[in-house]
């Protein structure tokens, strides 16, 4: 293992000038233009069609959880409105499920679970689990997912110092926390005065459990057990770790479909590094550096999301302090990426995207201008275009797709 080498509370980037007061409004009547058309094409008594899609959007600080009812045919959104009034940090959708996953950002860390009425878009809670084993921290959770097997959600807590994982039963309930683990250490920017986890993945090989601590600039490698959905040290008196550069803020994670690379994206420097994975080992090294900033840029440094087609050809980000998106092109033999793309991300501070099952879409939550941005995907080369629609949504910071496919 090599071993030397948000937002909650500190996960929205400095603003100071960042935008000015025409950039935000020029983006927000952009979009309610662009939104108007959607609200007069679907009168309010039209019966939805079960083949669309439902997208699910937390809202930062807004304590809501907005759905858009999408059809990936014509490519058209209509806004739903507030489905349901809780803290939305996170949230997540089952895959095959009519389930969704909220994160909390109030103290306890709380999961809560809905049913999703597909023909409405309605949400019932269903059930909630704390994560936090002792509840009182401000702030709450940052990430949630799902693990490949749709059996584990897996949870980051920022404010905490925390990593955990949450049994998710046959018909998409959630048991028991089966595991915590604490991470530890510090970096030089005043937001890593301590640990914060970012984000948790478990590698394809379900034997180890990854997690990119924003705080103490590492990514650290727990043994994980399909088993019983835990995380562990293992016997090697504390976990491995991958240690990124000095104040990067290491954000997000994602595996290449061979399982043999590793991209990792640093909020605070805004660059995406190609790590190699020895999965028999649980050790990364650095292989690439690449920035996700313009060549010009100045102000303020701030990279969120990240996603790799399932083809693996392509690597998507967002860099909030150039409101842009930027694509990458991977290279088949070797993982490693090259800059094809960069392009506005259609609002102000892409806090995240998701991409459409079927690839030929991505969804960008843009927060400060309050609008969710759809671009079509070119599935042979990559490359976004913006397709100019958009909707409303008070300050959205993740989108969760209820796909029309594999419902059950």
């Amino acid at each position: 293992m090599n071993r030397q080498s948000s937002t909650s509370p500190g996960d929205r980037p400095p603003t100071s000038g960042k935008f000015s007061r025409r950039t935000v409004l020029a983006a927000i009547t952009a979009s309610t233009a662009a939104a108007v058309p959607l609200l007069s094409a679907a009168p309010a008594d039209a019966t939805p069609r079960r083949a669309d899609d439902l997208l699910y959007i937390g809202t930062w600080g807004r304590s809501q959880v907005h759905a858009v009812r999408f059809d990936p045919v014509h490519g058209t959104m209509t806004p739903l409105g507030a489905m349901a009034e809780v803290s939305s940090n996170w949230l997540a959708v089952h895959p095959t499920r009519p389930v969704l996953y909220v994160a909390a950002g109030e103290q306890g860390g709380a999961i809560r679970v809905f049913r999703i009425d597909d023909a409405s878009g309605a949400l019932r809670q269903t059930g909630e689990v704390q994560a936090q084993a002792a509840p009182g921290v401000v702030g709450g959770l940052s990430y949630i997912e799902l693990n490949e097997d749709a059996d584990t959600l897996l949870v980051a807590d920022f404010s905490a110092g925390s990593a955990a994982t949450v049994p998710v039963g046959g018909h998409g309930e959630l048991g028991a926390v089966a595991s915590r683990v604490h991470d530890s250490g510090s970096g030089p920017s005043p937001r890593q005065a301590g640990p914060h986890p970012h984000h948790v993945v478990v590698e394809p090989d379900g034997k180890f459990a990854l997690v990119a601590d924003f705080g103490a600039d590492r990514v650290f490698v727990y043994d994980y057990d399909r088993a019983t959905h835990q995380m562990s040290v293992g016997t090697t008196g504390g976990p491995g770790s991958y240690a990124t550069a000095a104040g990067s803020g290491p954000r997000r994670l994602a595996f290449h479909p061979d399982g043999r690379s590793v991209y990792l994206l640093n909020e605070l420097t805004a660059d995406i590094e190609v790590l190699r994975w020895d999965g028999r080992r649980g050790e990364l090294t650095s292989r690439q550096v690449l920035t996700t900033n313009a060549p010009a840029h100045t102000g303020t440094t701030s990279a969120a999301e990240l996603a790799v087609s399932r083809d693996g050809r392509h690597v998507y980000t967002s860099n909030r302090g150039d409101n842009a998106l930027v694509v990458f092109s991977v290279d088949p033999d070797t993982g490693l990426l090259t800059e094809a793309q960069r392009l506005p991300c259609g609002g102000v501070t892409p806090w995240s995207f998701s991409l459409h099952p079927d690839g030929r879409w991505l969804f960008v939550a843009n927060e400060v201008s309050g609008t969710v941005n759809l671009f079509r995907v070119d599935p042979r080369s990559g490359r976004l275009t913006d397709t100019g629609t958009s909707v409303a949504v008070p300050n959205p910071d993740c989108i969760g797709i209820r796909s029309s496919h594999g419902r059950s």
